[in-house]
């Protein structure tokens, strides 16, 4: 790391400098959260740096998995986010669901744990494994079906976890609980699924060398539910706020969400990279019946913010909004430049040039669309990265996004250091940063 970086970092507050997630932050956002995403103490903290107060209103356009909206809900805020990704906005909307009967939880917990027991036992296996490692598993295991699996990652999860995963699956499914409950219960297997997974995150999602034939997935699983019921009876159930979380394409945010009045925009959007984000949650979304198709897995891309590109499509045209910014259409013609002298040739290769004006076009659509929702003075914070995934050309995303914005009209009011990330494939530290702004019409 250089010195000017390096005295950067060591002059940032704790509070943001510190990326793991406080004890005192888990209750609800410990339900389902992406590797590496930023915890919730950095919301917090712009929050009060922006004089956030009781029933005003945040934003976040990229909800994920709900880090800055159930922030928000717990400072007293009216929250509203917006989603494409059909499991994540399935886990943001659960999250917020704070009027529930605990005890109708766990009640309903030890019902379907009791049940699956006995199915399990129907092979011939008396009481739920301990997660022993064993080259034998049993004959006549559930398991995905042929479509499911072509979407899944393979060798994700291992026959004997999954066999039991599907059990509680089904029995979940099968029940009369009401939705709220059932929503839980399956929220809370899809991070059991996972946990008792293959899959690593690695930069990029892949399967670890060694595997899990086994894992305890039922003490995993009530053990979670268990948590998720203590995390509601901790926190402060306001009736009164509201929360709302939409499916929709952030490049139409202000037709989507038409009406509304958005005092603060706290978000990270999607980074201009090779990271495919519907790979991430793609165990969680199949097992839930999210995505059953490869139509399915089309639609939530196309919805998607291109930063990929396996999510470039031939009608895509973003690239239209930024055909006179010199810089980025400099970075692009320079990464096209850099594949020819390499000799690269792959059909992904050749769309890196297009796939980085995709992203700084689609981001300029955003960023307009969202001004007809935004109040006067409305603050906002951008969590973003810089990348050298396309041949090692810097695209420098904050500064790019800063100057996309003033077009617009947004004032950039600086650009904070959030943590610096080591790449493993350029030796380089790149930064990830928050662009602060505010925006007030003319």
């Amino acid at each position: 790391m250089d010195e000017e970086v390096k005295d950067e970092s060591l002059h940032q507050e704790t509070l943001l400098s510190n990326n793991k997630i406080q004890e005192e932050d888990r209750d609800i956002h410990d339900w389902f959260r992406f590797v590496l995403s930023y915890p919730p103490h950095l919301v917090k903290h712009y929050l009060d740096e922006f004089g956030a107060e009781p029933g005003m209103t945040l934003l976040d356009p990229f909800c994920g998995t709900g880090t800055t909206l159930v922030e928000g809900k717990k400072q007293g805020l009216n929250v509203l986010g917006l989603e494409a990704n059909d499991y994540c906005q399935f886990a943001s909307k659960t999250k917020l669901e704070w009027n529930i009967d605990t005890n109708s939880v766990q009640l309903a917990a030890n019902e379907i744990l009791e049940n699956a027991i006995l199915v399990l036992s129907e092979i011939g296996i008396k009481a739920p494994s301990k997660g022993d490692w064993d080259e034998k598993t049993p004959a006549g295991l559930l398991e995905f079906n042929e479509g499911e699996k072509k979407l899944t990652i393979k060798n994700g999860i291992s026959p004997f976890p999954l066999h039991k995963i599907l059990i509680l699956r089904n029995l979940i499914n099968k029940s009369d609980f009401a939705h709220s409950i059932k929503n839980i219960l399956l929220l809370g297997l899809s991070t059991t699924a996972l946990k008792s997974s293959n899959i690593r995150f690695g930069p990029e999602v892949g399967v670890s060398k060694k595997r899990k034939l086994d894992a305890p997935v039922f003490n995993i699983w009530i053990e979670k539910i268990l948590q998720m019921s203590n995390d509601v009876e901790n926190v402060e159930n306001n009736p009164n706020l509201k929360s709302r979380i939409l499916s929709g394409d952030c490049r139409e945010i202000g037709n989507l969400l038409k009406g509304e009045e958005v005092d603060f925009v706290i978000t990270s959007p999607p980074y201009p990279n090779e990271k495919d984000y519907t790979r991430t949650v793609r165990l969680e979304s199949v097992l839930l019946g999210f995505i059953t198709s490869r139509e399915d897995l089309r639609r939530i891309k196309t919805g998607l913010l291109c930063s990929n590109t396996r999510a470039v499509y031939k009608v895509d045209n973003d690239d239209e909004w930024i055909k006179d910014h010199e810089e980025i259409n400099r970075i692009a013609d320079e990464i096209e430049a850099r594949r020819i002298e390499l000799g690269k040739t792959s059909g992904f290769e050749k769309l890196y040039a297009r796939v980085t004006r995709l992203y700084f076009g689609g981001m300029k659509r955003h960023l307009s669309s969202l001004k007809s929702i935004l109040k006067p003075g409305a603050k906002l914070a951008y969590v973003v990265g810089d990348q050298q995934s396309y041949f090692r050309i810097m695209i420098r995303t904050g500064e790019l996004l800063g100057d996309i914005a003033e077009e617009l009209g947004y004032t950039v009011h600086r650009i904070d250091l959030f943590r610096s990330r080591w790449s493993t494939v350029t030796r380089e530290w790149l930064r990830e940063e928050v662009l602060v702004m505010e925006y007030n019409p003319n």
